[in-house]
C-alpha cells in the first residue's frame, strides 16, 4: 500500500511538471534550456532598462531568432498568446539587459591545474552575464572560443577580445597593433608603457579603430597620457591618483614593485596622497577627453577584509579546486600575495576605498562613463558571483541602483562601442536579456543565483536569484546553469582526491 502511495504521488508530480511546462498555470511553455526559437513571447515583465530610467511596464516582449522585435504593453488577455509555440510567462518578474563584464581573463588552467571553459561560461550565464571583454589570455584559445559561442555551438556568453600590444621600439610598437587587427582583435589591452611607446600605440590603434583598455602601473604614463593620447577605458585605478601627486609617491626606501606584497600593501596608501584639487582636474580633463573608468572595485577588496574574501559562502559547492590551490599566498601566482596581511593593511586600504569611490563618484557626476568589470580568477574572486559583488561595490560608491545596472549594460555596451546593439530592452537590439523574480533595485542580491535566504511563514526560503539568461537569443535555465557547476567542482574535488 505504501508503494502505491508513493507511485501516486509520483505521477502526480509529473503531471503536475507536464501542466506548467504547457503553460496551464502561466508559467512556461515550450522552453528547453539551451535553445533559441524562430518566435519567443516573453509576457507580462516589468523591464529595467540599461538607460537609467526607473522600472516600467509590464510589457510583451517578441524575440525573433537573436533579436528583439517589439516590445509593447502587456496584453491584458490571458488567451493572447495561446497560439505560441514558446512563452515565458514574466508576471510579477523584472527583465533587464543581459550583465555585460567588461574585464576578464579566460582561463583553462589556474597554476598548473586545468579548469574547463564550461565552468567559467556556466557560471558567467548563471549570474547573468551575456558578454564579456577578454583582456588577456590565450589568444589562439580565445578566438576559437568566440568563434563556437557566436555560431550557438557552446553555452556561453559572447566574447570580445582585447589583445596585448607593445613593444621595445615605435616600430614594433605598431607593429604589434597591426598583428592585434590581423589576428582578429576586437580591440587593444596595454599595459606598462613609457610614453613615447603608449603615443605610437595609441596613433596606430586609431588608424586602424581598436578601441584601447589601458592597465596602467607605476610606470611612466598616468592618466594625464591617457586623456592625451585617447584610451578608451582606464582600468582598475592606476594613474588615477598617480596623476594627482606632486612627484613620485612616498614608497619605503626598499620598496620593489616587482615584489607583489610590497606592490599591493604600498597600492593601500596611494589615495591619500593624491591632492585632492589636482586630482578633480585629473578627473574632468578625463571626462572631456571621453575617456571611461572600469573601476573592479571587488578584485581589491581582500585587501581591506581578508577573511571575507576567504570565507565566501558561495566557495563550499562552487570554488573549483584549481582556483582554490591557485588562490592560496605564493609568490609564482600573480595576486596570491596576502602573506603576513596585516590589520594596518586593511586601515589602509578601507580608507583607500572610501577615496577611490568618492574619485570613482565625482568623475560620474561630472559626465564620465563608468563601465563595471570583475578580473575575477585572482585574489579570491569567482567568476559570475564576483560582477554581482562589483555591483554591489558600485552602490556602496554612492550609484543608485538604477544607476549600478546602467553601468553594467548600457555603459558597458558604450564602452565597447556596442551601445547600437547591446546593453538596452529597446526593438532591433540583440536579444541579451534577464529574467529574475525579485526587484533588484530593492536588493542587488537578487541577482546572486543562490537569492536571498528570508523568513516566510517561519521558515528560512532563498527568493530572488537570475531564473532565465538569454544570450543571442539562447534561452537558459540559470538554476540549471548553476548546477551544472555544482556538478563540475565535485567531480573535480572528487578526482583531486583519488590522485593524491
Amino acid at each position: 500500500m505504501k508503494n502505491v502511495k508513493v507511485s501516486v504521488k509520483i505521477i502526480s508530480l509529473v503531471l503536475f511538471g507536464m501542466l506548467i511546462t504547457q503553460g496551464l498555470f502561466g508559467e512556461t511553455r515550450g522552453v528547453k534550456s539551451g535553445q533559441r526559437y524562430d518566435r519567443l513571447v516573453i509576457r507580462n515583465v516589468v523591464i529595467i532598462d540599461g538607460n537609467g530610467t526607473p522600472p516600467s511596464g509590464p510589457v510583451d516582449i517578441i524575440i525573433e531568432g537573436n533579436k528583439i522585435s517589439s516590445v509593447q504593453r502587456a496584453s491584458g488577455d490571458e488567451k493572447a498568446y495561446e497560439r505560441e509555440q514558446h512563452v515565458l510567462d514574466g508576471t510579477g518578474m523584472y527583465l533587464l539587459p543581459g550583465l555585460i563584464n567588461n574585464h576578464v581573463h579566460l582561463q583553462d588552467s589556474r597554476g598548473s591545474m586545468p579548469i574547463p571553459f564550461e565552468y567559467f561560461y556556466k557560471l558567467c550565464l548563471a549570474c547573468g552575464v551575456t558578454s564579456v571583454r577578454d583582456v588577456g589570455s590565450n589568444y589562439s584559445k580565445t578566438i576559437e572560443e568566440r568563434r563556437k559561442s557566436q555560431e550557438g555551438l557552446i553555452a556561453a556568453p559572447r566574447i570580445f577580445l582585447y589583445m596585448r600590444a607593445g613593444g621595445r621600439t615605435l616600430e614594433e610598437a605598431r607593429q604589434k597593433v597591426q598583428e592585434v587587427k590581423k589576428q582578429g582583435g576586437d580591440g587593444v589591452k596595454i599595459f606598462s608603457m613609457d610614453r613615447d611607446i603608449m603615443k605610437a600605440t595609441m596613433d596606430e590603434a586609431h588608424k586602424l579603430g581598436l578601441r584601447v583598455a589601458h592597465h596602467a602601473a607605476v610606470e611612466e604614463t598616468d592618466a594625464w597620457d591617457d586623456a592625451e593620447f585617447g584610451v578608451t577605458s582606464i582600468e582598475h585605478w592606476y594613474g588615477v591618483p598617480d596623476a594627482a601627486l606632486h612627484g613620485s609617491q612616498n614608497f619605503p626606501y626598499w620598496y620593489n614593485f616587482s615584489n607583489e606584497n610590497d606592490r599591493f600593501r604600498y597600492a593601500g596608501h596611494l589615495w591619500r596622497e593624491a591632492d585632492p584639487q589636482k586630482l578633480k582636474k585629473v578627473l574632468q580633463r578625463l571626462v572631456e577627453k571621453g575617456v571611461a573608468w572600469c573601476p573592479t572595485f571587488v578584485i581589491y577588496e581582500a585587501n581591506r577584509d581578508l577573511l571575507r574574501a576567504m570565507n565566501q559562502p558561495w566557495f563550499k559547492d562552487y570554488l573549483h579546486p584549481a582556483l582554490e590551490e591557485y588562490f592560496k599566498p605564493n609568490p609564482a601566482h600573480h595576486g596570491s600575495y596576502h602573506w603576513n596581511w596585516s590589520t594596518t593593511d586593511e586601515v589602509f586600504w578601507r580608507e583607500n576605498y572610501k577615496i577611490w569611490m568618492a574619485a570613482v563618484q565625482d568623475f560620474a557626476r561630472m559626465g564620465g562613463v563608468v563601465g563595471v568589470g570583475d578580473d575575477a580568477g585572482f585574489i579570491y574572486m569567482m567568476y559570475g558571483f564576483s560582477l554581482i559583488r562589483e555591483l554591489e561595490l558600485h552602490q556602496e560608491a554612492g550609484f543608485h541602483p538604477i544607476d549600478v545596472i546602467q553601468n553594467a549594460t548600457g555603459n558597458n555596451a558604450r564602452i565597447l562601442g556596442m551601445e547600437d546593439q547591446l546593453g538596452r530592452v529597446r526593438q532591433g537590439y540583440l536579444a541579451d536579456l534577464i529574467i529574475v523574480d525579485e526587484n533588484p533595485l530593492d536588493n542587488i542580491k537578487y541577482l546572486y543565483p543562490t537569492g536571498v535566504l528570508e523568513v516566510e511563514k517561519g521558515k528560512l526560503i532563498a527568493r530572488g536569484g537570475i531564473k532565465w539568461t538569454i544570450k543571442d537569443g539562447f534561452v537558459y535555465h540559470a538554476p540549471t546553469m548553476l548546477e551544472d557547476v555544482r556538478k563540475i567542482v565535485s567531480e573535480a574535488r572528487t578526482a583531486l582526491k583519488a590522485n593524491k
